[in-house]
């Protein structure tokens, strides 16, 4: 593995498309200070300095994914409500085409409220529902994803649980990607059901846990979870993100290899299966194989997570770290 490889798959990012299709969140984040608890009850009284709104569960992906050069295709679904219009103007402030997502009358957008003082969340106010989306507005978003899919180099799955996810709309598409060629990158939260055939799963240690049944204390549990994973999607790749530990690829029947993760102050973990997920199909698409995409996935991560907030990561910041990525891949070996 050498890092001049490495720059040459980030610098094929420009030209790729990316088709995201997943459960989008309106992440809406109050900062303030606190500097006396409240007379009312034993609860610390925010006095509100900044507030800031932006695209969070799969539209985090398709900010990650703008941010590292692609061009996106974003499907998913939101309410008749002031947050709906809200996430379509933010998708075209990406320069997104917004068409791809599907409006239903009587459902609220997901949107999550933190409150953050002192460096810390305070509290979060979620707002959604996870009842199963509508058939009709499920066949409105099949129709948009098959027509983009066309053009498409790489596939996410975003799964956040919202109900979105059935067979009926996933099947046409793991079909048709897969005539082409095209890898599908799921990143998973319920049911594998919906996703059998997918080329790549992506969850984190605490869902590959859930997903699996099976509790991993030990690499050996790992390896047994990782292969019980890959029948249930029929066969397919496997990579778990670990938080520190890194991140641990399972292809085919070779034995799992882990990129650690580089050290780097965490300030705020939220978004970075995001950010590793767009990172992970699109060095895919761009000709990586699957450690090598796994290892870009995983600086991207150690990125973001030095950020505050739903963030991204560029491909300069990727590249920057890129020598001690490969230092720790080396010294673990």
């Amino acid at each position: 593995m050498e890092r001049r490889r490495l720059e040459k798959i980030l610098d094929r990012f420009d030209g790729l498309r990316l088709l995201v299709v997943g459960d989008v969140v309106l992440d809406e984040y109050l900062w303030g200070e606190v500097d006396r608890i409240s007379p009312e009850a034993p609860v610390p009284v925010v006095h509100v300095k900044r507030e800031a709104v932006v695209l969070g569960g799969a539209g985090n992906v398709v900010r990650n994914g703008v941010a590292l050069g692609a061009q996106c295709d974003f499907c998913a679904v939101v309410g008749d409500d002031d947050e709906g219009r809200e996430v379509r103007a933010l998708v075209r402030d990406l320069g997104v085409d917004a068409d791809g997502i599907a409006e239903i009358g009587d459902r609220p957008t997901t949107r999550k409220t933190r409150v953050v003082a002192r460096g810390q969340q305070v509290v979060r106010f979620d707002r959604e529902s996870d009842e199963a989306v509508p058939a009709a507005a499920r066949e409105r978003l099949r129709r948009a994803a098959c027509e983009r899919l066309a053009g498409a180099d790489a596939v996410v799955f975003e799964d956040y649980g919202k109900g979105l996810f059935s067979g009926a709309l996933t099947r046409p598409l793991l079909h048709q990607a897969g005539e082409a060629g095209i890898p599908v990158v799921v990143d998973p939260k319920g049911s594998l059901t919906p996703f059998k055939g997918a080329s790549l799963l992506k969850p984190n240690l605490r869902e590959a846990e859930a997903l699996s049944g099976i509790a991993i204390r030990s690499d050996a549990d790992l390896e047994r979870a990782a292969r019980r994973l890959q029948r249930r999607i029929g066969g397919g790749d496997v990579v778990v993100t670990r938080g520190g530990a890194g991140i641990t690829v399972f292809e085919g029947e070779a034995p799992g290899r882990t990129a650690p993760s580089l050290e780097r102050e965490v300030f705020d973990m939220q978004g970075a299966g995001d950010t590793t997920v767009a990172a992970l199909a699109l060095a895919l698409a761009a000709g990586a194989d699957l450690f090598e995409a796994a290892l870009l996935a995983n600086v991207a991560a150690g990125v973001v997570v030095g950020k505050t907030g739903t963030a991204t990561a560029s491909r300069d910041e990727i590249r920057a770290l890129l020598p001690d990525a490969l230092a720790a891949v080396r010294g673990r070996r």
